[in-house]
């Protein structure tokens, strides 16, 4: 696609399936195309040109929601998908705060809504905001079940673990599926890189990626990542490992300031050669703000 081309809104949803028991409602990453609007804008910029994805639990006739996406209509296809397999009981689990995640609440009014007490804190510090944006998540429909630590449900015979975990956002969830080996991991594992919201926290998310790490989770469902490898069921634990190595590099390029200099490709050169991450141009944006970032910490 060589022209900018505006698509309707929810027209490129695919519904991928990683695991017999998980839906992958995945969006974005398409040459040239926008969903939203041609002006800048959060949808656009922030997820749909990087690839977005939202998750579904599903076993009998329960689903669990990790994440409502970046849009009602999108959240209303995935309920419909939902629905149409047979679902008839339906929970939601907010993984972090930000609008992405979030923005389709509303479809899901009248379910539970599982989030941490730090998401809500966030979410209503930041209502107006979000009520606000381009385009604007109104109203935004709040949690209704708030957790205070770790928390373990059920989705009909499946054990679901929820771990708090401070990467990316103060206020990260991670939904663990140990009987399956799957984590889904929200934004706190990003591939090829982690967007950076919080650098001031940097030096604890490397501690919390050391300590996902001994989790052992042999497959990895991140909300922002490669379509291809989402659909095959996932990434290895090695992406937690090229995840530290970016974070420590970021960090040292206050010391080094010729790193601070390199483009993404040259950046994470090592990770890219051995096969552990893919290139992906628009993260070249997302990478040189990581680092502006992390330059104007005090």
């Amino acid at each position: 696609m060589s022209a900018l081309a505006l698509l309707p809104l929810g027209s490129t949803l695919r519904v991928l399936r990683p695991h017999p028991n998980v839906y992958a409602f995945y969006d974005g990453r398409i040459d040239g195309a926008r969903a939203h609007s041609a002006a800048p804008n959060w949808l656009d910029d922030g997820a749909y040109a990087l690839g977005v994805c939202a998750y579904a639990v599903v076993e009998g006739t329960e689903a669990l929601v990790y994440d409502t996406h970046i849009s009602l209509t999108h959240a209303r296809l995935m309920r419909q998908t939902l629905e149409e397999a047979g679902v008839t009981s339906i929970r939601v689990v907010l993984s972090h705060w930000h609008d992405d995640h979030v923005a389709g609440n509303g479809a899901f009014a009248t379910c539970e809504i599982i989030a941490l007490d730090s998401t809500e804190r966030a979410l209503a510090a930041n209502r107006v905001a979000l009520e606000n944006g381009d385009p604007p998540i109104f109203p935004l429909v709040m949690p209704n079940r708030i957790v205070t630590g770790p928390t373990e449900l059920k989705v009909g015979r499946l054990d679901v673990r929820l771990e708090p975990a401070e990467i990316h956002s103060h206020d990260g969830l991670i939904l663990l599926l140990p009987e399956l080996g799957l984590m889904l991991a929200g934004d706190t594992l990003e591939e090829p890189i982690t967007y950076v919201a919080e650098p001031e926290r940097l030096g604890v998310h490397v501690e919390e990626l050391k300590r996902i790490r001994q989790w052992g989770y042999a497959r990895i469902l991140p909300n922002h990542g490669a379509p291809e490898m989402i659909a095959a069921g996932g990434y290895g634990p090695e992406l937690i490992d090229a995840t530290i190595r970016y974070v420590n590099k970021l960090l040292h390029t206050r010391i080094d300031m010729a790193l601070a200099d390199q483009d993404l490709s040259t950046f994470i050169a090592g990770d890219l050669g051995s096969g552990t991450l893919t290139y992906f141009a628009p993260y070249e944006a997302v990478h040189a703000n990581n680092v502006k970032k992390v330059l104007a910490l005090p």
